[in-house]
């Protein structure tokens, strides 16, 4: 098991505790609400990101839970503590330079991911709800999971682990031969809705359309179009579970990817996760914590497809499933969009998700893999 640690957080919480640490004299106001991790752990940018400016944010704020209430919901702190805490500063990894530079005149592809397809998928997870693990839902959303990569002729593994006393499953599913190249997504979702605004539903289960349901709806349409035969490589289209429950009745996050990573027996080339992308109003931006050279390389990507959702900017620094996979050196990105004000309430609900939103992220990645991870 891995040591609590706080969920996602935004660079602009890093900032501040950087002023508070120097002793500045001066006031500083980000326009921002977010309350930064307890006094323990921090994410930090891997060496050589560049800098990034201060911008308001609407991120939610994090919500805190101590040692002598275990009750729900839990409202987060109005005051937050800006003590300086230690960093953990992630292995630079080396990344094959296929993976950053197109091939040689590559021919435009004839793209087949289809929005609306991936949306389908979507609407298919939230007839069950709740989906966290060990539920109803999460099993039958699990069995789906892997009848649908069957269809599309995969070849599907189930990495079953206990958690909290807590049956759970990652699922995995593999095609092609080479170097691994893996791409995930989480497929549980929060058992409470904490940050809620309606006090008096905080104890409901979160639907969980973008949080969960989008990024595994993208995966499953690009199961049925990408071929990796062709790309040399071993193409990994991971799920994982017991991500969303961190701070909930003991439960730490990212779980299941954790678990993965500790027990690879193989090193991947890459890791690419994609988590909440399928907001509407979808907007993208560099995660700090990403590997420098491989979100570039992603980004160029959309921005060849004329994708304005990609943003080349620093925007938030993410404590997600990604992470166990740079702590192991293996060069990785999270596709996350942190900016969604539906983040673990009632109201994230298919209508927040669009199919633009997910084909521009599928088709991105769909070139991407065609153009760029070639051996």
């Amino acid at each position: 098991m891995r040591n609590v640690r706080p969920r996602r957080w935004p660079i602009s919480a890093l900032l501040l505790l950087l002023l508070a640490a120097c002793g500045t004299a001066q006031p500083v106001s980000l326009g921002s609400t977010e309350t930064p991790p307890p006094a323990t752990t921090e994410v930090s940018a891997l060496p050589g990101e560049p800098a990034v400016t201060p911008e308001a944010s609407t991120t939610p704020a994090e919500p805190v839970v101590t040692p002598e209430s275990t009750d729900l919901p839990i409202t987060p702190i109005s005051e937050p503590d800006f003590s300086p805490v230690p960093t953990i500063v992630f292995p630079t990894p080396v990344i094959p330079a296929a993976l950053l530079t197109p091939v040689a005149s590559p021919p435009a592809p004839d793209l087949q991911f289809s929005g609306e397809s991936a949306l389908g998928f979507v609407r298919d997870q939230m007839q069950w709800v709740p989906r966290h693990t060990g539920t109803p839902g999460w099993q039958q959303t699990g069995d789906y999971i892997v009848q649908q990569l069957s269809l599309s002729g995969w070849s599907v593994e189930e990495q079953r682990f206990e958690y909290q006393g807590v049956n759970a499953r990652n699922i995995i599913a593999k095609r092609g031969s080479g170097p691994v190249l893996i791409l995930g997504a989480h497929y549980d979702t929060r058992k409470y809705a904490d940050q809620d605004p309606d006090e008096t539903k905080r104890q409901e289960p979160v639907p969980g359309a973008s949080d969960g349901a989008s990024g595994v709806a993208v995966l499953l349409e690009l199961a049925r179009h990408i071929d990796p035969d062709k790309l040399g490589r071993e193409v990994w289209l991971t799920f994982f579970d017991a991500e969303d429950n961190g701070d909930i009745e003991g439960w730490d996050w990212i779980a299941g990817s954790s678990y993965m990573a500790q027990n690879l027996t193989v090193t991947p080339e890459a890791m690419i996760l994609l988590d909440m992308v399928g907001d509407a109003d979808l907007q993208l931006y560099y995660e700090v914590n990403s590997n420098d050279l491989l979100k570039q390389s992603i980004w160029q990507t959309a921005a060849e497809l004329g994708y304005k959702q990609f943003i080349p900017e620093l925007r938030h620094a993410m404590l997600d499933d990604h992470t166990p996979f740079l702590e192991r050196n293996i060069p990785a990105v999270d596709l996350i969009d942190f900016d969604y004000p539906p983040w673990h309430t009632v109201g994230d609900t298919i209508d927040k998700v669009s199919a633009e939103s997910l084909e521009a992220v599928g088709r991105t990645m769909e070139r991407w893999l065609e153009t760029r991870a070639q051996p």
